[in-house]
């Protein structure tokens, strides 16, 4: 079991350590849930009137913290608590799962492919003709990589991930189960003859670095050219990218939201879990769609929207309060 100490814990953040205790610190716990031994963090000063009750021995906090960690216990201040977060907790991290050798003899691979060094490929995986995986790759069991495909280095694919023929992965990336890169985009066409005639999807996807794509998503290839992801964007499970849509760096797209084909996000946009965004829509660097919104015209940049059909965030609040005293006054 990993241990530290109130100093060594310290040491990593470099804050400013206030109280004392000399409890070994064993594993990270959120603040209501903590015991003796844990430690929490408080990052927002609407979760201080949890530490009363809580048992942990150490809370990382933010700098402008209005409490005090009480006897026997120790607050670590820092600038941001949840920045410092993610430290701690990669402290604890176990390690993931074990590769008893490096290329698993189920493992299908196409003599034409290329492995790179220190790359790990699981049981039952598949990796097609011409595909070019980088250094130190890791593929977890029955995962596919089709024909032509490039994966950049220190990716990791997990189980159940399935990149589809002349996709590119770039470096650093992260493929949580079952997500699809590459499947056909949604075109179809009326025939009075046939019905739904299917358009063909002869494009690809291309994910830039330190993407991360989680479990279930779906990012469609592109009808005539490319769907691009930039780097740095994080996906969540259960989201959908729709054919030729174009994100620009550092993207963040909750869960269950989707973009149908042909939308253009510039960089740092965010959007809420649930929203829907309509096609050929571009939505401004820095805007931030809210949960459960649904977008039908471009967002300019910098701009909070809200509601179904989404508008302002000022003018969407000012809509609800009237909508809510006209039924208070029924």
């Amino acid at each position: 079991m990993k241990s530290y100490s109130l100093q060594e814990i310290n040491k990593l953040l470099e804050g400013e350590v206030v109280g004392m205790t000399n409890d070994t610190i064993t594993s990270p716990q959120q603040v209501e849930l903590a015991q003796n031994g844990q430690i929490t963090f408080i990052g927002n000063k609407k979760y201080e009137k949890l530490w009363e009750t809580s048992k942990a021995s150490v809370a990382v906090v933010n700098e402008d913290i209005s409490i005090e960690p009480g006897e026997g216990r120790a607050f670590i201040k820092v600038k941001n608590a949840d920045l410092a977060m993610s430290k701690v907790l990669e402290l604890f991290n176990p390690p993931p799962p074990r590769f008893d050798e490096a290329i698993h003899p189920t493992a299908v691979i196409h003599p034409t492919a290329t492995i790179g060094e220190g790359t790990k490929v699981g049981a039952g995986c598949y990796i097609g003709p011409n595909v070019q995986i980088a250094e130190n790759v890791t593929m977890y069991p029955n995962a596919t990589i089709l024909d032509d495909c490039t994966i950049g280095k220190n990716t990791v694919i997990w189980s159940g991930v399935v990149v589809r023929e002349r996709c590119h992965v770039g470096a650093y990336c992260t493929l949580h189960p079952n997500a699809a890169i590459g499947a056909d985009g949604f075109g179809f066409t009326p025939c009075a003859q046939r019905g739904l005639v299917k358009i063909p999807q002869i494009g690809n996807v291309v994910l830039g670095n330190g993407v991360e794509i989680g479990a279930n998503s779906c990012v469609d290839r592109g009808k005539f050219s490319s769907t691009i992801l930039g780097d740095g964007c994080k996906i969540d499970n259960l989201v959908q990218i729709g054919h030729n849509s174009i994100l620009g760096k550092f993207c963040i797209m909750a869960g269950n939201s989707g973009l149908a084909g042909s939308v253009t996000l510039g960089d740092g946009v965010v959007i809420g879990g649930s929203a829907s965004i309509k096609d050929h829509t571009t939505i401004g660097s820095g805007a931030i769609i809210g949960a459960g919104s649904g977008v039908a015209a471009d967002v300019p940049a910098g701009k909070t929207m809200l509601g179904y059909p989404a508008v302002e965030a000022r003018n969407a609040l000012k809509q609800w309060a009237v909508l809510k005293r006209l039924a208070e006054n029924k």
